[in-house]
């Protein structure tokens, strides 16, 4: 068994991991060493924007886990991408710049997270930004992270947005200064057209560096765990699979877990660090028992999908071999249109009745439909305005089914398992109906296919709700950040009970913030950079 000795191990080249590597390897006398489970990010794919369609899903990229049967989607499982390359979920994610709302931070701090509300994590944001616009009080520019305006427009979007204004959803600049209500166009991390990831952002500037070392298809087996001071124990390193070699990894200073709300709790659990009951069925000796694992939440939108006359929406150009053609030529000569887009363009965010003490509602609106993700878009022109609940109070779990590295582990989320969750829901879909009957869509024809014009009782909705959600991929909250019994890390992010280990990651989320998660995810891996520069431990 060959052993390696470096100062850090980051386990994960996703967006944290890849921060990480820049901000660390940045001091030549430490020694740096990142590991990813995927291979390389050379598919012709990632980085064409729309090529998010045949990554997610794709064994060469996407882990391709599901979910087990969730009973608040009536039964069903779904897919739960997660990125199989550098960068990782970055590299093949719908690229929305979005921070979340000042008061998702101030929260975290009132939960008694120290330096984490929006005021002390606002330069953390601009830190690593390079905005299109230049910098403002709200903005950074010269980072390494660009952030660009869309560059193909549609009519229907145009439109929507207008009748979101008439049901009292004004139209705003952007959403990244702090309070996210109203509407407007989502910007990207795209720089002239082509995806940014983590990888292009942070990784490829600082791999010349002689002090730091990657590796890919380098799959952690389990951390490496001593009896350390005050009966505490002590990280001391990794195993890992590296392209079919076991290797031993040593790490002098710290061991860095940056895997995800997924892999990060995997880990730790086959290690030892989890819930006791649940390793000691799985065969595992318990070497410190915490609540590994739990707080699972995630974004879950309900797809509406309209018909929509007298425009052309991206079914059209999409099922024409000469719309094709241009979309293809427009791209190649001028990095615009259609095959620059995300997932979705157009945001908007409100809140679901009066009570609610900020927006908690948000529509990413698509100017295309189609049964499922990686189905063909469908024949007529339609659009799909998609609703998610931003604070969901339903908790699921991760945890592992054995104590092999390679199996999957159970992802159950529990989506729609309160009762708040399932009148948000509701609420949700009745708001998108009202905004599809203002009168600026009157004459664009909209006609209702999903959930259908004869649904309409609370029973109805509901079941509509279940049928109809899926995941936006924004898992979070699996090492919960905190200073009480359910807390996996302190608020500097090191693991309780256990010396030399951290979680950087978006699994430290005590909640989830309002919209897309990467950008949090780099803001939370540059305080954890500081961190360690800062030789800050924080109290266990």
């Amino acid at each position: 068994m060959n052993a390696l000795t470096f100062d850090y191990v980051i386990a994960g080249a996703g967006t944290a991991g890849c921060v990480l590597a820049n901000r660390l390897s940045a001091n030549p006398d430490v020694s740096v060493l990142l590991l990813e489970a995927g291979g390389k990010d050379n598919y012709f794919w990632i980085d064409i924007p729309v090529g998010y369609l045949y990554t997610i899903g794709n064994p060469r990229t996407d882990w391709c886990y599901e979910t087990e049967s969730e009973p608040g989607l009536n039964g069903r499982s779904i897919g739960y991408a997660r990125g199989k390359v550098l960068g990782e979920c970055s590299s093949i994610n719908a690229m929305v710049y979005m921070r979340g709302q000042a008061s998702d931070y101030d929260h975290w701090a009132q939960l008694g997270n120290r330096g984490w509300g929006w005021d002390e994590v606002l330069p953390f944001f601009k830190r690593s930004e390079d905005y299109q616009h230049g910098a403002d009080d709200f903005h950074g520019a010269g980072g390494e992270l660009r952030v660009e305006e869309r560059r193909v427009n549609w009519e229907i979007l145009d439109v929507w947005q207008r009748a979101a204004a008439e049901c009292g959803i004004p139209t705003i600049e952007e959403f990244n200064r702090g309070d996210n209500f109203g509407c407007s166009y989502f910007q990207m991390n795209q720089r002239r057209g082509e995806r940014w990831s983590a990888t292009r952002a942070f990784l490829r500037p600082a791999m010349n560096r002689p002090n730091l070392t990657v590796m890919t298809e380098a799959h952690v087996q389990n951390l490496t765990l001593a009896d350390g001071d005050n009966g505490k124990q002590r990280a001391t390193g990794l195993e890992a699979i590296v392209k079919g070699g076991r290797l031993t990894i040593e790490a002098r200073r710290e061991v860095l877990l940056a895997t995800g709300s997924i892999g990060s709790p995997q880990i730790m659990q086959l290690s030892g660090i989890g819930p006791g009951e649940l390793l000691r069925r799985k065969g595992i000796d318990v070497k410190v028992d915490l609540p590994v694992g739990e707080n699972l939440h995630d974004h879950l939108q309900i797809r509406s999908i309209y018909k929509v006359e007298n425009t052309v929406t991206l079914n059209q150009r999409a099922n024409s071999l000469w719309g094709k053609m241009v979309m293809g030529l427009e791209y190649a000569a001028f990095k615009r249109g259609p095959l620059t887009m995300p997932p979705s363009q157009l945001g908007a965010f409100a809140k679901s009745d009066p009570s609610q003490p900020s927006a908690n509602i948000e529509w990413h609106v698509q100017p295309l439909s189609l049964d499922k993700f990686g189905e063909p878009l469908h024949r007529y022109n339609a659009i799909t305005p998609s609703v998610c609940n931003l604070r969901p109070s339903s908790r699921g779990h991760v945890r592992i089914r054995d104590n092999n590295p390679d199996t999957y582990p159970a992802i159950t989320l529990n989506y729609l398992a309160t009762a708040e969750d399932q009148t948000v829901a509701i609420e949700g879909l009745r708001f998108t109906r009202r905004i599809m009957a203002a009168d600026a869509l009157k004459p664009y024809s909209p006609t209702e296919v999903l959930p259908g014009p004869s649904c309409r009782s609370e029973d109805d909705l509901r079941r509509a709700a279940g049928d109809l959600g899926t995941t936006i991929f924004h898992p979070v909250g699996t090492c919960r950040m905190g200073n009480d019994d359910q807390a996996v890390v302190n608020d500097r992010l090191c693991v309780r009970g256990v010396d030399g280990l951290r979680v950087i990651d978006a699994s430290v989320m005590p909640m989830i913030t309002s919209g897309n998660t990467n950008a949090p995810t780099v803001m939370i891996a540059e305080k954890g950079a500081q961190f360690i520069a800062d030789g800050d431990f924080g109290q266990r």
